[in-house]
C-alpha cells in the first residue's frame, strides 16, 4: 500500500456526487473481479465519522505495479465527462491508517425468526417472544446502492471506517476494495 490513486467527482448539474459515486464503485467492483484482485483497497477521504456520506473523492491503494494494471484497464469507460482521475502517486510519509469495511444490520426480525424456526426447531410464537419487530436494526453509516452481478437485485453495501491507527494491518481486500482487518493509508 505505498501508493495511491486518487478520483474525484465533478460537479454536474445533472447527477448528485452519490449518484456518480455508485455508478463509479460498480465499475471498480467489476474490474476487480476481472483481475481478481485482493490487494487493492479503496478509501473515502471525505468520509467523516459524523456524516452520513461518502462524500466525492475516492482513492484507491495498493502497489505501482497493481495500480498501474488497474489504470491501463478501460474500467472508467464513460466517466470522463463525471470524474477526473489523478496519476498514480505515492503515498505521503509519516500517515495514520484505516480500516474501511462492510458493515450489514439485522434489519429483518422476519427473517431472524425464519432463521431461529428453521436452525433451532422453535415454533412460530417462540421465535416472536424471542425477536419482537422492535429488535430491527438500522445502519445510519454511509453506503453505495449497487446491483447483484448473481442474483441482479439491487442492494446497499454499507461502509464503515475505524479510527485512525499509527500502524499498518496486513491482510485481503474484497472485491469491493474493502476488508475487515486491513488498513488503508489515511490522509
Amino acid at each position: 500500500m505505498d501508493h495511491y490513486i486518487e478520483i474525484n467527482i465533478l460537479p454536474d448539474p445533472e447527477f448528485t456526487p452519490p449518484t456518480v459515486m455508485n455508478v463509479l464503485f460498480s465499475k471498480l467492483h467489476a474490474a476487480l473481479v476481472s483481475m481478481e484482485s485482493d490487494d487493492i483497497g479503496v478509501s473515502f477521504p471525505e468520509m467523516g465519522d459524523d456524516k452520513p456520506s461518502l462524500g466525492s473523492r475516492l482513492r484507491l491503494h495498493g502497489t505501482r505495479e497493481k495500480l498501474s494494471r488497474l489504470a491501463s484497464a478501460p474500467w472508467l469507460a464513460g466517466m470522463a465527462d463525471y470524474i477526473r482521475a489523478r496519476d498514480i502517486a505515492p503515498v505521503p510519509p509519516n500517515v495514520t491508517h484505516r480500516i474501511f469495511r462492510r458493515v450489514q444490520a439485522k434489519s429483518s426480525p422476519q427473517r431472524l425468526r425464519r432463521r431461529m424456526i428453521k436452525r433451532k426447531g422453535v415454533s412460530q410464537e417462540e421465535a416472536q417472544n424471542a425477536i419482537p419487530d422492535s429488535a430491527a436494526r438500522f445502519l445510519k453509516a454511509p453506503f453505495v446502492r449497487l446491483k447483484s452481478s448473481s442474483t441482479g437485485q439491487n442492494f446497499q453495501l454499507f461502509i464503515e471506517q475505524t479510527p485512525p491507527q499509527a500502524e499498518p494491518a496486513p491482510g485481503a481486500f474484497s472485491r469491493y476494495g474493502l476488508s475487515q482487518t486491513a488498513t488503508v493509508p489515511w490522509f
